[in-house]
């Protein structure tokens, strides 16, 4: 209450009072933004101080994608892919389905020489008598990581698709040059081209004489470490599972699909997943070879909290995988914590 007479009004008061905001909101939000960014820059030195254990190179890429909030470490860095490479296979496979080139449940019979060296269910099988659809080659490929499997579909889409349709999208770090079976003999420096065509019980019994010791297996695994193939970025795999996840390639059924199947993954129980909450979702999928240990995925935070897209690769490792298992679900564990808090 004012008494006498009345204050003439400030003209400059209305004015003063807008300057005055102007001034004071683009230093609230600004504060607000540095004070985000440093969290997430608290996270990224907590996922350094555990990569930084490793004897070897690890690249991490962590996206949370209702926010847009993200890390990377050698994020842009040239890694084998290992069986990861399964998700651009998959992803062509897909495409190739909704072209109309074949169908989902067309069936295709394996002969003797599909049975492919490494992980998987059907080489422990008898071929002729394995016949499957489309979409369980795919799943074996995706939840057990059968190679045989993975090398029927490669072969089917054909590998220049696979890598013309990685950089239709974008992602020119994504390279696949070799089936899982010309990997395995280039890592024994097997000559491809002699074996390519001999049944999987005759290369088991060639490699029953193997000489691991021996200079020239010495040779082809340092041979095999040096080339550049079948190579992936952390930033390149994780904007292919943003893709997938929103939908931005595929149909949203599509998409759906893809992500169910990945969702079923039975491998890597001790990486992404190994140390998160118990019913936590992931959609991965993992990949190992040699000196290579890797995991990536899609993390789905409980209580609405969002989605964590998040690959971990390595390479040059000299340490058991056991310990770079647990270096993957620490990773996996501190993202988790930090979005699972801080995500919008």
């Amino acid at each position: 209450m004012i008494s006498g007479r009345a204050k003439r009004r400030n003209p400059f008061w209305g004015a003063g009072l807008i300057l005055l905001l102007a001034l004071i909101l683009p230093l609230s939000v600004s504060s607000l933004c540095i004070g985000q960014a440093k969290e997430v820059n608290l996270l990224q030195s907590q996922i350094e101080k555990v990569i930084h254990r490793v004897d070897g190179v690890v690249g991490v890429a962590i996206k949370h994608l209702e926010s847009g909030e993200e890390v990377k470490i050698n994020g842009d860095t040239l890694f084998p892919m290992a069986s990861t490479f399964k998700v651009p296979i998959m992803v062509e496979v897909f495409h190739q389905i909704n072209e109309g080139k074949f169908g989902l449940d067309d069936e295709a019979e394996m002969t003797e020489t599909d049975l492919h060296l490494g992980s998987g269910m059907l080489s422990s099988l008898q071929a002729p008598g394995i016949k499957l659809s489309i979409r369980n080659f795919i799943t074996l490929m995706m939840i057990i990581s059968d190679n045989s499997a993975a090398d029927f579909l490669l072969q089917k889409v054909g590998v220049d698709n696979v890598n013309h349709r990685m950089e239709a999208l974008g992602l020119t770090d994504i390279h696949i040059d070799r089936t899982c079976h010309q990997l395995i003999m280039d890592y024994f420096g097997m000559d491809y081209q002699k074996y390519k065509d001999y049944t999987l019980k005759d290369l088991r019994e060639l490699l029953r004489s193997y000489d691991y010791e021996s200079p020239a297996a010495d040779e082809a695994r340092a041979l095999f470490n040096r080339e550049a193939k079948d190579v992936c970025s952390p930033a390149d795999m994780n904007s292919l599972l943003e893709k997938i996840f929103k939908a931005e390639m595929l149909d949203r059924e599509t998409c759906d699909l893809m992500l169910q199947i990945m969702l079923r993954c039975q491998t890597g129980e001790k990486r992404l997943r190994g140390i998160l909450p118990r019913g936590t979702r992931v959609a991965h999928k993992t990949g190992t070879i040699v000196t290579t240990v890797n995991d990536c995925g899609i993390i789905y935070l409980p209580d609405n909290r969002g989605h964590i897209v998040i690959t971990v690769f390595s390479k040059e490792v000299e340490d058991e995988t056991a310990d770079m298992e647990k270096v993957i679900a620490e990773v996996a564990r501190f993202a988790f914590d930090y979005f699972y808090f801080h995500g919008d």
